[in-house]
Parts: C-alpha cells; sequence; structure tokens
C-alpha cells in the first residue's frame, strides 16, 4: 500500500467529533489535527476518502482542498516553514456506510452497520474512510473523541471515558482520551444500545466490556476469562501495555475479530459458540496489545511479527486448554508451508497486498517462531520474547530489528537461520524433526 502515509509533517493529535443520528444515516463531523511540519510546506495531504467535503481550515483560516483519489490535498493560505507547528480543521459529512473489501482475513472493512449504530474495523487501511488521517502502521498519535448521540444510545472509544454530558434535548456528548499515541489501523469508536461491565484484571487492571443489551447474560462466560488470559500472557509477554483493557462485542455478521488498541472487537457468534474457539480468538486479539499495538509493524510486509505472534500464543494457549496440540499443530503448518509461500509469498514477503492477511501471515509466520524455539530452546526462547516487547514497547520496529535481537539474546548470529524461513521460496527443514516433510506444491 504505497500510498498510505504522508511526509512532510508529524501529527501531534487527533481530536474527532461526531455527531451521530442513526444507523446508515450521513451525520455532521469534524476532525482536527494538530501537527509540526517536518519541512517547510506549501502544501500537504492527508489520507481521507470518500465522505462530503464542507470546509478545510488551516491555522483558522481557509485553505484550498482538492481531491487526488484517496488524497486531501490541503494548500493553506499561508506556506508552513520548518518546525512550524500548525492546526488542520476539516469539516464534513460523514457517510456510516463506506466500506471496502479485500479477499482476504480482512473481508469487509471500514464502518460495519449494527442494529442500532455501528463499529469500525479500520484495519489495514479504512481509516481513511472514517476521518481524514496520516494512515501508516508505523504512525501514531493520541487521539481525543467527542461523541454525541441520540437519546438511549451509548458510545465507547480506545481509552478512558474523561466526561459524559447529557444536553436537555437527551443528547449525549461522550469524551474518550486514548490515554497512548494510536495508530489509525486500531481506532475503535462504537455507538449502540450498550451495557458497560466493569472489572478488574491482574495488578487491578481496569477492565471494561461494551456489550450490546440483549448480548450480555450469553457472552458473560468466555468474556470472564480475561484475567485469566492476562495473567499467562504476562507470564510470556511481560506487564500488559496500556492502562485498561476491554472486548468489544460486535453485534454484527461479519465473522472477523480485531484488535483495536485496548479495546478488542469479537463478534457475537465468536462469544456465542465454542468454547476452544472462542478462547483461541480471545487470546489472540489480547496478544495484539503487545505484538501489533504496543510494539508496531514498521511497514506491512512485517505484519508477519503482529500475526505471527498473535497466532503462536493462541496456539500455545489453545494446547492446554482443550484446542489441538501445539506440535500437532505446527507440523500441519509445516506441511503446508510451501503451498503457502507459492500462492501468497514468504512470512517477510507477501507476494502482493491481496494476500497481505493470508495464512502464511498467520499459522506459517506463527512457524517462523516455532523454528526458532526449536532452534534456540525454550529459556533462550522466551527471553526473546520478553525482550521484544520490553525493548519496543511504543514503538514501531521491521523484521531486521527481530533478527538482530533474537541474534544478540541467543549470542548467536540468527541471520543465517531466520532469513531463508522468512524469504525464502522453499521451507527450510525444521530442527529437531528431520522427519516433518512439506506437501507437494499444487499450481
Amino acid at each position: 500500500m504505497p500510498l498510505d502515509g504522508n511526509g512532510g509533517y508529524t501529527v501531534r493529535r487527533y481530536t474527532l467529533d461526531f455527531d451521530w443520528t442513526a444507523p446508515r444515516t450521513p451525520f455532521a463531523a469534524s476532525t482536527t489535527i494538530d501537527a509540526t511540519a517536518t519541512q517547510a510546506l506549501s502544501r500537504f495531504d492527508l489520507d481521507f476518502a470518500g465522505n462530503a467535503l464542507r470546509e478545510v481550515t488551516v491555522d483558522g483560516t481557509p485553505a484550498r482542498a482538492v481531491r487526488d483519489g484517496d488524497e486531501l490535498v490541503v494548500t493553506p493560505a499561508r506556506p508552513i516553514p520548518h518546525g512550524g507547528a500548525f492546526t488542520v480543521r476539516v469539516d464534513y459529512t460523514a457517510d456510516p456506510t463506506l466500506q471496502r473489501h479485500r479477499g482476504d482475513a480482512i473481508a469487509e472493512y471500514g464502518w460495519v452497520p449494527t442494529p442500532d449504530g455501528t463499529v469500525l474495523y479500520p484495519q489495514p487501511d479504512g481509516a481513511k474512510m472514517i476521518f481524514p488521517v496520516n494512515d501508516h502502521p508505523s504512525l501514531r498519535a493520541p487521539v481525543t473523541f467527542h461523541i454525541t448521540t441520540p437519546p438511549g444510545l451509548g458510545a465507547v472509544a480506545n481509552g478512558k471515558l474523561v466526561e459524559r454530558v447529557r444536553r436537555p434535548d437527551g443528547h449525549v456528548r461522550w469524551t474518550y482520551d486514548s490515554e497512548h499515541p494510536v495508530a489509525a489501523q486500531l481506532i475503535q469508536m462504537a455507538i449502540g444500545k450498550f451495557a458497560f461491565v466493569a472489572g478488574t484484571g491482574p495488578h487491578g487492571l481496569p477492565l471494561q466490556d461494551v456489550v450490546p443489551d440483549g448480548l450480555v447474560p450469553g457472552t458473560k462466560a468466555y468474556r470472564a476469562l480475561t484475567s485469566e488470559h492476562l495473567t499467562w500472557l504476562e507470564r510470556r509477554l511481560g506487564p500488559y501495555p496500556f492502562r485498561r483493557y476491554g472486548v468489544l462485542v460486535a453485534d454484527t455478521d461479519l465473522p472477523v475479530a480485531l484488535e483495536t488498541q485496548s479495546l478488542s472487537v469479537l463478534p457475537r457468534a465468536d462469544l456465542l459458540g465454542d468454547r476452544i474457539d472462542a478462547e483461541r480468538n480471545l487470546v489472540h486479539e489480547l496478544v495484539h496489545q503487545w505484538t501489533g499495538d504496543s510494539v508496531a509493524v514498521r511497514r506491512w510486509s512485517d505484519l508477519w511479527l503482529s500475526e505471527g505472534h498473535a497466532r503462536f500464543y493462541e496456539r500455545l494457549y489453545s494446547g492446554t486448554h482443550g484446542g489441538d496440540g501445539f506440535e500437532s499443530a505446527m507440523r500441519t503448518a509445516y506441511e503446508r508451508h510451501d503451498q503457502w509461500r507459492h500462492d501468497d509469498g514468504a512470512p517477510a514477503e507477501p507476494s502482493s497486498d491481496a494476500h497481505l492477511f493470508k495464512q502464511m501471515r498467520y499459522d506459517g509466520s506463527a512457524l517462523v517462531l516455532y523454528a526458532l524455539r526449536e532452534k534456540v530452546g525454550e529459556q533462550t526462547f522466551d527471553r526473546i520474547e520478553r525482550s521484544w516487547v520490553t525493548t519496543y514497547q511504543g514503538r514501531a520496529v521491521g523484521t531486521q530489528d527481530f533478527v538482530a535481537l533474537a541474534s544478540g539474546v541467543a549470542g548467536q548470529d540468527l541471520s543465517a537461520f531466520l532469513t531463508p524461513w522468512l524469504y525464502g521460496a522453499r521451507t527450510p527443514p525444521m530442527p529437531g524433526h528431520p522427519d516433518w516433510r512439506p506437501d507437494p506444491v499444487q499450481d
């Protein structure tokens, strides 16, 4: 996705104002972007798709704004000097029906309607359908949300509820602060008839699930496992990296869970069905809070670091909690690995954008981590993992950063071992398992 993200400035904060009316109904919205120029700017771009543009100002003065595909090209009345702070405000009419389709695990993304509101699925590059943004997985900024809802509806967003004001007409203005910088693909804002279910996790961590009213009893049993999942993961990855956590139950038929920061989205079917499947999805999205959210990817070809870790620990947990055995799952992935390489590219080298969220980035990338564990041993592998998330917490990193850190912790150069696993056309032999064989590749 080479056109996503823009140079010339860094964003210090986004402030989003949404005046919600009804499902699938356009509504008034504005985005204020506080930024700093990293070069002299006579114009600059924002990622912004669809939505009816009303007015753009820079530092309170009207600016020229022209659409160029998914780019909004803004020309301020006066050039912005290098190092200059500036504020952009974009007023528009938001369209909560905007979606795009992918042929991989993402499926539909953007705005996802629910019976009485919406949830957001911005991954990978759908945030631009929701608000004007500098949309790249390596770029993060704090976000303030102001969401006005009609009587009877609630709103939730990443982070902490800092204010809830009821107006004389019954409308409510909800203000949330993300508390941490957040990447555009991890933004969440949901509206609906919600119950807010509070709890406490390890070390007093505030937990709050957000559940459509009719789904509270049916989803309770699996949602109640979050504290246990946190404890299990903290033993392996270190302290949970954010100030709060919760599960947002999506009242939608879209069968996709998503790791939006500090508030993971789980479709209702995930939490109303089989416990083993539910726990796999709950653990997977929770792992992402460490790897993918706190430790972000530098570019989309590094996605294996995010999805591979989430699938690795999901499979490891499930293997001791009623699911398929961990080694059995890894052997199955090994047998299919050459086919996945052929179809979708190597783990760290997707063959195209269309093949990004394919099985290779999930089980195929978890297998790379399994191979590393077999190579260096469990104790060294565990030290690598904890060092990975503690060293790079709050930063965006890439594949070579992981190879270098693993080599340093292991006390041996692992680049010659990991490079064929990450980039090669064929799957290397699995350490400790000389009898494992990839299946023949079918064209």
